[in-house]
């Protein structure tokens, strides 16, 4: 069940291109190069990385939730078991 949820809520790295870089914040330097020379609006990085820190906690908070929900089933389940 859990594995189900995990692959329902897993997110390609490569595909949305977030994947984790060592080099700092920006994720592809040459890409911010190149939005800096066309005169675009500039690239809000931390409130994109707000947004990113944000659905993870999110889906770290829904992970707890599963798993206090089965818990207290396990749990009534116990208790139900004992009456008999």
């Amino acid at each position: 069940m859990l594995r189900f949820l995990a692959n329902l809520l897993h997110r390609p790295a490569i595909r949305s291109g977030l994947s984790r870089d060592g080099r700092g914040q920006l994720r592809n330097p040459r890409f911010v190069s190149f939005l800096a020379q066309s005169n675009r609006k500039t690239l809000d990085t931390n409130f994109h990385d707000t947004v990113l820190r944000g659905r993870r906690l999110a889906r770290q908070g829904l992970y707890v939730l599963v798993g206090l929900g089965c818990a207290w089933v396990v749990l009534e389940s116990a208790r139900a078991l004992t009456m008999f």
